[in-house]
């Protein structure tokens, strides 16, 4: 990011700002309009919502400065953002399909969503900053493959625990320490089999200005193992078990948890991603590991401790905050902050929070039929586990009882976007299409 700002500081100068379309104005939606406009050489020019009424109001409640209009089609919107007027839509398809936007910022959290808007929006020859995780962990690899074939970027937001994984990740690996876990801190107690019906659960969320359904993500863990899975699959790290350890600590003994068991820690090995539960949170960390005595010498000398293990600990994470850098850098440096790799290393499923019966529906992440999470691709392909970026909407047609995975034989899908892209993923993972056939096959479902 250095240097960041005089090139925004260059566009505003040239009258040229970097037109952002945003997906999605919910918390953290508006948070990033109002982000935005104290920002120079960038803008919003374009929101989108099913909640029209929300997609105007987040103009208003950023104080943004200007006319904002509600337009019905997408010739109408490109003319209103070229005579410099805000525009705000209630179909994401009107905002994908706009000619003077520069890059599209998807935030809606739900995966059909997100898969859907990215194929159009990369169609229509526009950057991907994806702030819908949840998406990114189901379909992500064929996402961002699908983007370069297009000739777009694609780029997990920055802001997020995941990209403030990524950058301590870069920074360590680019100095040669040994990658021993990356993490985040846990800011709510971990409870499983926490419900969105509870009216306390409901009291916290309207005092903290969320959703009790986004709450619960947080203290059933569901949002952590998504998290993670994001920076797995984009470093290749794994979790060391099924669900990770989540250690009780704290930031001055991050290095000591997460060791390896023969020097006193909890890890069976190198290379894993976790989470700390304790004084963590706002932060990210990374344990490396270095056993070169001269600079175990020099890291003695700046503080860092006697070694072989070290924290690197970044104390804030920013969320929507952050995220118009990297539409920034897409569009001024033709640079992602952050991809998935070319595959999946990591998959995150479904776990019963109570016990299913034949003819249920399975609700959304953080609602009260499931709980997530997380093990390697290789292990949920071979236990068949259910991704929860297909769950949402899965008829069960056997009896499940409550905290086992849950599994494809047990459940009924419908068709949709979000799964058929996840076939063609496993499929072009296996091999067994070539990026031809996948690339036209790809192409169908956009169509």
């Amino acid at each position: 990011m250095i240097g960041l700002n005089e090139e925004l500081k260059q566009r505003e100068a040239q009258g040229k700002p970097v037109r952002i379309g945003l997906i999605g104005t919910g918390q953290m939606g508006t948070d990033i309009v109002a982000e935005v406009s104290m920002m120079k050489g960038i803008d919003v020019v374009i929101t989108a919502d099913a909640n029209l009424q929300r997609a105007k109001d987040a103009y208003a409640i950023a104080r943004v400065e200007g006319e904002v209009v509600v337009v019905e089609n997408t010739k109408d919107a490109d003319i209103a953002i070229a005579a410099g007027k805000y525009v705000a839509v209630n179909d994401y398809r009107i905002l994908t399909d706009v000619k003077n936007i520069d890059v599209v910022i998807e935030s809606t959290g739900v995966p059909e969503i997100g898969a859907r808007a990215s194929l159009r929006t990369v169609r229509h020859g526009h950057d991907l900053a994806m702030m819908n995780v949840e998406t990114d962990i189901t379909v992500g690899p064929l996402l961002h493959w699908y983007c370069l074939k297009k000739g777009q970027l694609y780029a997990l937001a920055a802001g997020d625990e995941p990209a403030a994984c990524k950058e301590l990740y870069d920074f360590a690996d680019a100095i040669g320490f040994t990658i021993v876990a990356a993490g985040k801190g846990k800011n709510n107690p971990l409870d499983r089999h926490a419900s969105p019906d509870d009216p306390d659960v409901q009291k916290e969320a309207a005092r903290r200005g969320l959703s009790p359904n986004m709450l619960i993500e947080f203290v059933d863990g569901s949002k952590t193992m998504i998290e993670m899975a994001a920076v797995s699959n984009a470093t290749g790290l794994v979790p060391d078990v099924r669900g990770m350890h989540g250690v009780e600590t704290d930031r001055d003994h991050l290095h000591h948890a997460f060791a390896l068991k023969e020097d006193g820690g909890v890890l069976n090995k190198m290379g894993v991603v976790d989470f700390g539960v304790g004084r963590v949170a706002p932060g990210v960390f990374l344990i490396v590991r270095t056993d070169h005595p001269r600079l175990r010498e020099a890291m003695i000398l700046r503080n860092m401790g006697n070694g072989p293990y070290y924290t690197l600990f970044r104390p804030f994470h920013l969320c929507s905050i952050e995220v118009p850098l990297t539409c920034a850098m897409l569009v001024l440096r033709k640079k992602a902050n952050m991809v998935p790799l070319d595959r999946l290393t990591s998959e995150v499923f479904a776990v019963s929070k109570k016990n299913l019966k034949s003819g249920d529906v399975l609700d959304a992440i953080g609602g009260v039929a499931y709980y997530s999470l997380i093990d390697t691709y290789e292990a949920a392909r071979k236990e068949n586990l259910l991704p929860i970026g297909l769950a949402k909407g899965a008829k069960v047609i056997r009896d499940i009882p409550m905290d086992e995975p849950v599994t494809l034989e047990n459940v009924e899908i419908k068709p949709s976007t979000v799964f058929t892209l996840w076939n063609l993923q496993n499929e072009w993972m296996a091999s067994k299409l070539t990026e031809d056939e996948l690339l036209a096959k790809v192409e169908m479902v956009a169509d």
